[in-house]
C-alpha cells in the first residue's frame, strides 16, 4: 500500500476554486455511492459557496481580532465542516442534546473556529458578538472547544489525540445502547476530525487499536493530512504510513487525495464510509493549511500565528468576499439556519415517534432508559448493596467488586472493566458478557494494556451519555492516563476511575509499583471527587456517592485485606469520627488502610492514659465543602491532630499538627514489612501521638 503522505504533491494555486470551492477536481477515484432513502433538501449551490467563504473569513477574523488563535486548519477544512453540518450529520440545533444525534468531535481542537463558525451558521445559539469575543474572558468561544460551555460541543478537546480517543468511547457507548434498546431508538454515528498531531500522540495508537479490534463501524475519522505542525513540515519528524497503520488495526481506509474543496466528492466519500458497518473508517484527506491565502497556504506559520490585517485582506480578495471583519450576510445566515432547523426537526421528530412506539410496545423500559441516561440508579437501587460486619477482613478492591455486582440491575448503565487488570482491580462483573463485536451488549469491557486509551475512551463514553463507565488499573499507573483524568474533571464527565494497590502495601513488586505521590496529586485536581475508603463499608458508601455524583470520581483502593472498623457514614461528608474517647487529648486522622491501624493505636494510647479520637477522612474535597461548624466538630479546637497515611505528607498541614507519611519511594519486601520500615506502624503512631498529646497532659496537671 502506498504511503498516502502525498510528498511532492503540488499545492493548488492560491486562487483555485476560491470563489466556487465546490468545483470538482480534474481526477477522482470512482466509487459506487449508496443512495439515500429520500433525497435530502439542499442549500442553493451559491449559498454553499458563501457559507464556506464565511467560515474561512471568520477563521481569519476571530484570531486577528483576539491577536491569538489558529486559523489555517479551519480555513482548509471549511468545505468538510460545511458538508457535515448541512448534508451529512443528523443533528438538531433546537435540541443540541437529543440523544440519537450524530456526534461530532474536533480532535484538533486548536481549529475551534471551524466548529464555532458552523455552530453560528447552524443556529446553535452563537451570534456574531460571541464570535467577536473569541478567546476572551467569559465568552462562549474559548480557545479550544469545551463541552457544557458552548451548545453543540460534545467533548473538550485541545490536548491532541484525546478527542480521537473520546470518539472511540462514544462509538462504544452507542453500539452498546443500540444492542440494548434496539436500532429504532439508538442508531447514530460519531464523526471525528483528527490531524497529524492527534495521530502522532500515543493515545491515538491505543484507541485506534481498540476501535479496530471492536470493529466499531459507527466511527468515521477524517484525517486532515496537511503535512504541517508548529515546527514546520511533518517530514521533520513523521514518516508513518498512516493508511497502512490503520489498515493493520482493522480499519476501513480510503485515501481521498486532493478533494478538500470538492463538496460533492467529500459527501460521496462520507456516504461510502457510512455504508461500511463492520469496521471503523479512516478517510485520509490531503488538505492545504491556510488555503486560499496567497501568502501562507501550506506554510507552518498559518497554524498558530494570526494573519496580519493585510494578509486577511489579500485572502478575502482571492475569495471574492467583502474586505470587512466578520462578514455574515443576513440572507445566508438565515437560510443556513432554516435549512439546519428543518433537517433537525425532521430527524428528531422521526426519532421521537419511534421511541414512543418502542415504549408503548414494551421494547424500551422507560425506567431503565431514564436511569441509563442519568448514569444513575433506579429508585431504591442501593438497597441491594452489601453490608459488612465489624471485624471482617476485606480488601477494598474486593468490596468494590461486590458493590458493582450488587448494582447490575439497579444501575443499568454500569459498564466496567480493567486495563488487563479486571480481576485485580475489582472491576469484574460476574456472569456478564465481555463487549466484543459479536457481543455488542456486553457490560464487561476488556480494555487491554491501554490505560491512556481506556481513560480517554471512558471520558467519551460518559459524555456520549447512556452509560456509567468504571475502569480500573493499579494506582501507580495513573500516570499513564493522567491527561484523561484531568479532562474528565475539566469536562465534568461522569466516570468512575478505580485505582487499586494504593500504597507501599503492594509489597514485593517494589517502588515501581508502590504509589506514594499519586494520592496527593489527585487531590489538587479541581473537579475530581477523590475517595480513599477505610474499609469495605466505606467502599460501598463511596460507590453509592459516585453514582449520585454529577462528575468524575476516583476510588483509591487497597490490595491487602483491611479490618472493617466503620459503618461507612464518614464518606457522605468527607470525614467523620469512627472511634471516640471522652475528653480526647489527641486526634488521629487517617485514610484508607491506615484508619484500622489508628483504631488499634487509640486502644494502645488508652492503656497509656491518653484519650484519643480517630477520624476517617476518605474525601478531602467532600470534607472541605462542609460548613465550619461540622469541620470544627470533627477537629475540636485546641486538640492536637496527627495524620497517618501511607503516602507523601504533602497537603496534610491543612488538617494536622504532625504527620506520619512516606516522603520517599518504597522498597521491595512484603507489604507489612515495607509499611513498618517506613514508619507506618502501630508503635510509631502510638509514640508520636503520645508525644503530641503531652502538652495537653501537662496543662491538665498544671490546672
Amino acid at each position: 500500500m502506498s504511503s498516502g503522505r502525498g510528498r511532492g504533491a503540488a499545492a493548488p494555486p492560491a486562487g483555485d476554486n476560491a470563489v466556487a470551492p465546490c468545483v470538482a477536481p480534474t481526477r477522482r477515484v470512482q466509487f459506487a455511492v449508496v443512495p439515500a432513502e429520500q433525497p435530502e433538501p439542499r442549500l442553493d449551490p451559491d449559498l454553499d459557496r458563501q457559507a464556506i467563504a464565511l467560515i474561512r473569513g471568520m477563521a481569519m477574523d476571530a484570531p486577528l481580532h483576539a491577536r491569538s488563535g489558529h486559523q489555517g486548519t479551519a480555513m482548509a477544512l471549511a468545505p468538510l465542516g460545511h458538508l457535515l453540518y448541512s448534508r451529512v450529520m443528523n443533528h438538531s440545533p433546537a435540541d443540541p442534546t437529543w440523544v440519537d444525534r450524530d456526534r461530532f468531535v474536533l480532535s484538533c481542537g486548536h481549529a475551534s473556529m471551524l466548529q464555532y463558525s458552523l455552530l453560528y451558521l447552524a443556529g446553535y445559539g452563537l451570534e456574531l458578538d460571541d464570535i467577536k469575543a473569541f478567546r476572551q474572558w467569559g465568552s462562549a468561544t474559548p480557545g479550544h472547544p469545551e463541552v457544557g460551555h458552548t451548545a453543540g460541543v460534545e467533548v473538550t478537546t485541545g490536548p491532541l489525540g484525546q478527542g480521537f480517543a473520546n470518539a472511540v468511547g462514544m462509538a462504544l457507548a452507542e453500539r452498546h445502547l443500540r444492542s440494548r434498546f434496539g436500532e429504532g431508538v439508538m442508531h447514530h454515528r460519531t464523526f471525528v476530525i483528527a490531524g497529524d498531531g492527534c495521530l502522532m500522540e500515543g493515545v491515538s495508537h491505543e484507541a485506534a487499536s481498540l476501535a479496530g479490534h471492536q470493529r466499531l463501524g459507527n466511527l468515521i475519522c477524517v484525517y486532515d493530512d496537511n503535512h504541517i505542525t508548529i515546527d514546520g513540515d511533518t517530514a521533520l519528524t513523521y514518516s508513518d504510513d498512516v493508511p497502512a497503520r490503520f489498515a493493520a488495526y482493522g480499519w476501513h481506509v480510503e485515501q481521498l487525495g486532493e478533494i478538500a474543496d470538492d463538496c460533492d466528492a467529500l459527501e460521496a466519500a462520507l456516504t461510502r464510509a457510512i455504508a461500511v458497518t463492520d469496521r471503523p473508517s479512516l478517510l485520509v484527506l490531503r488538505s492545504h493549511i491556510g488555503h486560499p491565502s496567497p501568502d501562507l497556504t501550506d506554510r507552518h506559520e498559518a497554524h498558530g500565528n494570526p494573519f496580519t490585517a493585510e494578509q486577511v485582506s489579500r485572502t478575502k480578495a482571492v475569495m471574492g468576499i467583502p474586505d470587512e471583519p466578520f462578514w455574515a450576510p443576513a440572507e445566508l445566515v438565515g437560510a443556513y439556519r432554516a435549512h439546519c432547523a428543518a433537517r433537525g426537526a425532521r430527524v428528531a421528530a422521526g426519532w421521537r415517534a419511534r421511541f414512543d412506539a418502542a415504549v408503548d410496545a414494551g421494547i424500551v423500559d422507560q425506567a431503565m432508559w431514564d436511569a441509563c441516561w442519568r448514569a444513575g440508579g433506579v429508585p431504591g437501587w442501593d438497597a441491594a448493596l452489601p453490608r459488612f460486619e465489624q471485624g471482617d477482613k476485606v480488601a477494598t478492591r474486593v468490596a468494590v467488586e461486590k458493590a458493582f455486582n450488587a448494582s447490575l440491575s439497579g444501575v443499568p448503565g454500569l459498564l466496567a472493566g480493567g486495563a488487563d487488570l479486571t480481576g485485580n482491580t475489582g472491576t469484574r462483573l460476574v456472569g456478564e458478557q465481555g463487549a466484543q463485536p459479536d457481543q455488542p451488549g456486553g457490560r464487561q469491557i476488556f480494555w487491554g494494556v491501554r490505560e491512556h486509551g481506556m481513560g480517554a475512551a471512558m471520558v467519551g463514553m460518559a459524555l456520549h451519555g447512556g452509560v456509567l463507565p468504571a475502569g480500573g488499573t493499579f494506582f501507580v499507573f495513573l500516570d499513564y492516563m493522567r491527561p484523561a483524568v484531568r479532562l474528565a474533571a475539566l469536562s465534568g464527565a461522569k466516570v468512575v476511575f478505580v485505582f487499586s494497590h494504593d500504597s507501599v502495601g503492594v509489597g514485593e513488586d517494589g517502588p515501581t509499583h508502590q504509589p506514594v505521590e499519586q494520592l496527593a496529586s489527585l487531590r489538587c485536581l479541581p473537579g475530581l471527587q477523590v475517595i480513599r475508603p477505610a474499609d469495605a463499608n466505606e467502599t460501598v458508601a463511596a460507590w453509592r456517592i459516585a453514582v449520585a455524583h454529577n462528575g468524575p470520581t476516583a476510588l483509591v483502593l487497597s490490595r491487602q485485606n483491611l479490618t472493617v472498623c466503620t459503618d461507612g457514614s464518614a464518606v457522605e461528608r468527607g470525614a467523620g469520627v469512627v472511634h471516640d474517647s471522652a475528653g480526647a487529648q489527641v486526634v488521629l486522622v487517617a485514610t484508607g488502610s491506615e484508619v484500622p491501624l489508628c483504631v488499634e493505636a487509640a486502644a494502645e494510647l488508652a492503656q497509656r492514659g491518653v484519650a484519643a479520637r480517630v477520624v476517617s477522612l476518605p474525601s478531602w474535597d467532600r470534607f472541605t465543602a462542609q460548613d465550619e461548624a461540622y469541620r470544627g466538630a470533627v477537629f475540636p479546637a485546641g486538640v492536637p491532630v496527627l495524620s497517618v497515611e501511607a503516602g507523601v505528607t504533602f497537603g496534610w498541614a491543612a488538617w494536622a499538627d504532625d504527620s506520619i507519611g512516606i516522603d520517599r519511594f518504597g522498597a521491595s519486601a512484603p507489604g507489612d514489612v515495607v509499611m513498618a520500615k517506613l514508619g507506618v506502624a502501630l508503635t510509631n503512631i502510638v509514640d508520636r501521638a503520645f508525644a503530641l498529646a503531652q502538652p495537653t497532659n501537662d496543662l491538665a496537671k498544671d490546672a
